[in-house]
């Protein structure tokens, strides 16, 4: 009787990565380097020692592992505090995302790359890998650490560059132009979906957990939250976008649930396996042969990727109003490439629009920075203590009065910034709302009323839609009082009330026009006039 190929596949790697690992707790080195040295020694490319037989299951547990590893950060990591560091975040990513392209490009062309080869390296170089951050933040003990929220709030903003990108590249590449409108389009479907999971995922799931808690056990609640999770990974890569992210916006939205903590409980064995697979297979991919055959890219790169994730990373993290200390260890964190970096390279061959030569050249990269990730981390407050010692006073003293003038703010800028930012998100938020609900009548609702009843159906869909949005649409148009109190007349001033008095009229007018006008172009003017004429 033969075994199937999958359970000897697993048995080897999960005794070889047993073994190594329990060696490198021994000598004080973390963890994921002993996985990484464990996937190679049962790779293909080293000859001493048993190999596994089938790499495509190995591959889809690796996937699996990065699903389950964002699942778990998101469960740590909720909405409310990537709100708390989304203005850092956004900056810092910004600013590392541009520069590392940049930086790539030109060391593409150094190496004397072709034009797209180059654009490609540099996307490949610009995004950090959020999964082993993860591991050598948790390795190292470092998850409660102030800056770790930072550093995990620009690798989601890179998460959501990258289905941006990826766009961008793809217009590239096959009409070697850029097209605006299919950027400004990804962005909208990006925003617009990430508001519509967030408001079911915070409206529904807490209700159903709610009312189900009597018969989540343990077992119960792995099954349920691991169906949810996989569940919104389906529904992300059908709109387009990444299983990661599906992933962690799923865990996102369960951490705001009173279960959290016994999720995250209950997913921490599941995550530690699947974790370790993917790591293995990353360290599968390691090639002595590729190793000396592109020795000069491969070491210029991993140079280009250290110091660059280090230089641009700290300079965002300065540039958000950060402290010295902080930005040095975010920027040292964030010093390695992964998973994107191989989805991109993924991409540019399958459109047949860069060098074969470069995969290869990129997963060496990958390797190389990961393997050098802890210590990386682990030099950050050295290097801090260096740089601070050697940096003039005045310099120290600019950096921490910009820092406190970033955090500090005005009584009346605080009227206005938190007008325009609630304001935004109501708009924003309703907006989306309103428009899923032309989506849902235009796709469902108006075929089969048109299908029961051939003559009524269009204007009753019509009707019931425009009665469904109605919600929406005062809530768009009523003003919502800032605190108790504070926005009652004569309470405070002009200057105070102002924005409130403008962001009102402005909701007025947006909740009759822009509805109205998307809904006529979405469901068609005939549906709008049928209803006229039915009403008079």
């Amino acid at each position: 009787m033969e075994l199937d190929a999958l359970i000897t596949d697993l048995a080897l790697i999960l005794i070889v990565a047993g073994v190594v690992t329990l060696l490198f707790k021994k000598l004080k080195q973390p963890v994921v380097l002993g996985y990484i040295v464990a996937g190679f020694l049962v790779g293909p490319n080293f000859v001493f020692f048993p190999t596994i037989v089938d790499e495509g299951d190995i591959n889809l547990w690796a996937e699996l592992g990065i699903i389950v590893l964002l699942f778990s950060l998101g469960l740590e990591f909720s909405f409310k505090k990537l709100f708390q560091v989304g203005a850092s975040a956004v900056l810092t990513a910004l600013v590392i995302v541009l520069g590392m392209m940049l930086a790539g490009y030109g060391a593409g062309r150094l190496l004397h790359f072709t034009y797209l080869d180059s654009i490609f390296l540099g996307a490949m170089l610009s995004m950090s890998s959020t999964t082993i951050i993860i591991k050598a933040f948790t390795d190292l003990n470092l998850r409660k650490k102030a800056f770790t929220n930072l550093v995990f709030g620009v690798l989601i903003v890179e998460d959501l560059f990258a289905v941006v990108m990826m766009v961008i590249l793809s217009s590239i590449a096959v009409k070697n132009s850029f097209e605006g409108a299919e950027l400004l389009e990804s962005i909208a479907k990006l925003v617009f979906f990430l508001i519509i999971w967030f408001v079911v995922g915070i409206s529904i799931l807490p209700l159903i957990l709610k009312k189900t808690r009597k018969f989540l056990n343990d077992e119960t609640l792995l099954v349920v939250s691991m169906g949810l999770c996989l569940g919104m990974v389906v529904l992300a890569t059908y709109a387009g976008f990444s299983s990661a992210l599906g992933a962690f916006v799923m865990g996102s939205i369960l951490a705001g649930t009173n279960e959290a903590e016994r999720i995250e409980k209950v997913v921490q064995p599941v995550k530690d396996l699947f974790g370790a697979i993917f790591f293995v297979s990353v360290g599968m991919l390691v090639s002595p042969a590729s190793l000396s055959q592109y020795a000069l890219p491969i070491c210029l790169l991993s140079i280009v990727v250290i110091v660059g994730q280090i230089f641009f990373g700290t300079v965002g993290m300065l540039a958000s109003g950060q402290t010295l200390k902080i930005s040095i260890q975010s920027g040292f964190s964030l010093s390695q490439i992964g998973e994107f970096a191989f989805i991109i390279a993924s991409l540019g061959m399958s459109l047949n629009v860069i060098d074969k030569f470069l995969y290869p050249i990129v997963v060496a990269v990958s390797v190389i920075t990961t393997f050098l990730t802890p210590y990386c981390i682990r030099l950050a407050d050295p290097a801090y203590s260096w740089i601070e010692r050697r940096l003039p006073e005045r310099w120290l003293a600019a950096i921490d009065r910009y820092s406190q003038s970033r955090t500090e703010i005005k009584p009346h800028k605080a009227v206005w910034k938190e007008a325009i930012a609630q304001y935004l998100w109501r708009v924003l938020l309703y907006s989306s709302l309103i428009v899923a609900i032309i989506m849902v009548s235009k796709m469902w609702f108006i075929p089969l009323m048109v299908e029961i009843l051939p003559e009524w159906g269009r204007m009753i869909a019509a009707i019931v839609t425009l009665v469904v949005m109605s919600p929406f649409l005062w809530a768009l148009m009523v003003k919502e009082e800032i605190g108790r109190g504070e926005c009652k007349p004569g309470s405070i001033d002009f200057d105070d009330s102002f924005p409130h008095i403008a962001s009102f009229v402005f909701r007025y007018i947006l909740s009759f026009y822009r509805p109205l006008s998307t809904y006529r172009r979405v469901v068609g003017t005939g549906y709008i006039h049928c209803c006229s004429h039915f009403i008079v």
